[in-house]
């Protein structure tokens, strides 16, 4: 899906969410042509790409009202917009955080991954390599933007960034997690791996945010959305 389009469709549905248009918690889960976002505490020297280097390589650019730094999305990249409304769950974005975390270490166990937590850095990491950013907006208690769990990612992207503004990071995908613990066993991971990470992650976010899961239609968040202020 388009960053452009995801956006439209995650401010519309937080809108919704805020007027009582939708009932329910939203996880609006997406994969993106090449793109990159700027946050609110982006600082420009983060960004080491030209213009001119943006569009050879096909990358959007966009800033955006989530928090963070910048960062990017792309294919093989699973992109998660939670909208939440935080009253029906604890009134806390630190909590907020530290569970959508929660949610990406949950998701990544059963791949025999083991994710973690950084002190100090929002995010999830495989030992000193990050695997996952996140990067969220409230108002009123509900949220949009989210996280990114890179599944099979072109890692030679964040090259035209300093990741979420971190210096000397290490960037990290499940597939060469896997590959990696596999020794060249094989030559590459499941051909169902991307479904098999978006499951696990419905299936973790569902148990901690306490939701049964069931299928959205864009078409209705879009319909039931006051006009974005």
């Amino acid at each position: 899906m388009p960053y452009a389009d995801a956006l439209v469709l995650q401010r519309q549905a937080a809108m919704a969410r805020l007027a009582g248009g939708i009932a329910d918690d939203i996880l609006l889960l997406v994969e993106h042509p090449p793109v990159i976002t700027l946050g609110r505490s982006a600082k420009a020297g983060n960004l080491l790409a030209t213009p001119g280097l943006l569009a050879a390589r096909g990358v959007e650019l966009f800033e955006v009202e989530r928090g963070g730094d910048v960062t990017f999305h792309g294919p093989g990249q699973l992109v998660g917009y939670p909208i939440v409304d935080l009253t029906q769950h604890r009134q806390d974005l630190h909590w907020y955080l530290r569970t959508l975390e929660d949610v990406m270490i949950r998701a990544l166990a059963p791949f025999g991954i083991a994710g973690s937590r950084n002190p100090g850095k929002t995010g999830v990491w495989v030992e000193h390599r990050k695997i996952a950013s996140i990067g969220v907006h409230a108002r009123q208690w509900v949220t949009w933007h989210g996280f990114a769990l890179n599944v099979t990612t072109d890692l030679s992207y964040f090259d035209l960034m300093v990741p979420c503004g971190i210096q000397d990071v290490v960037m990290t995908t499940v597939e060469r997690e896997l590959l990696d613990a596999a020794g060249g066993a094989c030559l590459a991971p499941s051909a169902t791996l991307a479904d098999d990470v978006r499951a696990s992650t419905v299936a973790a976010f569902a148990t901690l945010f306490n939701l049964t899961p069931e299928p959205a239609n864009a078409v209705a968040i879009l319909a039931a959305a006051p006009t974005m202020p």
